[in-house]
């Protein structure tokens, strides 16, 4: 199955809504302010938020096309090829996270946005790749997150660095960081706690994360990566807010996008903070984690053909 496959099928959920929503508006009707005002509608009701919904309306009224247009077919290629040059600046190879030969990968994200499951996939994804892979458990908070980790390590068979319950976080970062240089590994990936509800509490143990990781060698972390759960919605601008005040972020990986997650919100972060999309999880099994490609993902979401 071709990278294209797995996004069409992966986003079909999302696309099925949004291709209808097109036909219903464009489809024998000229197009006039009250059809790109529906059409703005559309991509609002499709989490883009209105500043994002608002631009495209507005590049789509500079569109070289016949007013008259009623092929909502031909108007669904035209707003993808927009879509995936504009989404294209926000491409980040997967292959190179880091660029660096140890590199250290800050993994964030709120409890529930499959944060730990995320980084045992990107670590097979790297172990598949011939690359050498180590896990820190850094959310000590949660003794169910040690455990999972701990699972994805033994599945994906890497080393892994833990402590008890309620150990110290930065501790343990440290011991990760310390152990990846001194044997040379490729990827050390470091889970970490994501208790939006104590910000202040949460903020002093990311300072202390960052600042322990600098001491092992100054270069760490190479990569700050949140994970983000696409089905919150516009909630995901939120919480990328909550975590960049914290250090700042140098990548995003979107999750569940094959469910009732309606695709829009990956256009109104990236638009919003300017940041690359790292991957995007398209389903449950271990391989379902993919490098992110703008133009596969906007003719996906919008039910077109490659």
């Amino acid at each position: 199955m071709s990278l294209f496959e797995k996004f069409k099928i992966g986003l079909e959920k999302s696309s099925t809504d949004l291709s209808k929503g097109f036909k219903n508006i464009f489809s024998k009707r000229k197009i006039d302010s009250e059809v790109l005002s529906e059409f703005e509608d559309l991509l609002i009701s499709s989490d883009t938020g209105i500043e994002v919904a608002q631009e495209i309306r507005k590049n789509f009224e500079t569109f070289k096309i016949d007013k008259n247009l009623n092929d909502h077919k031909e108007i669904l290629k035209l707003v993808a090829e927009k879509m995936a040059i504009d989404l294209l600046k926000y491409e980040k190879d997967l292959t190179k996270l880091g660029n660096a030969h140890t590199a250290v990968i800050v993994v964030s994200g709120v409890n529930g946005v499959g944060k730990t499951t995320t980084i045992g996939k990107i670590g097979k994804f790297f172990k598949d790749n011939n690359k050498s892979v180590v896990f820190g458990a850094a959310d000590t908070f949660r003794a169910a997150a040690i455990d999972q980790l701990q699972l994805w390590a033994t599945k994906v068979r890497v080393d892994i660095i833990k402590s008890k319950a309620g150990s110290d976080p930065a501790s343990v970062a440290f011991k990760t960081a310390e152990f990846a240089k001194k044997n040379k590994i490729d990827i050390a990936l470091i889970d970490t706690a994501g208790r939006l509800q104590n910000k202040k509490n949460l903020m002093e143990e990311y300072k202390k994360i960052i600042n322990v990781l600098k001491k092992v060698d100054s270069t760490f972390p190479n990569e700050t990566i949140m994970v983000l759960d696409a089905t919150t919605g516009q909630n995901a601008i939120g919480q990328v807010e909550e975590f960049s005040k914290i250090h700042n972020l140098t990548g995003l990986i979107i999750t569940k996008l094959d469910t009732t997650a309606k695709g829009g919100v990956v256009l109104a972060i990236c638009k919003k903070y300017n940041l690359p999309i790292v991957a995007i999880g398209l389903g449950e099994k271990d391989n379902d984690l993919h490098p992110f490609r703008a133009e596969f993902f906007a003719k996906a979401l919008l039910g077109l053909e490659s």
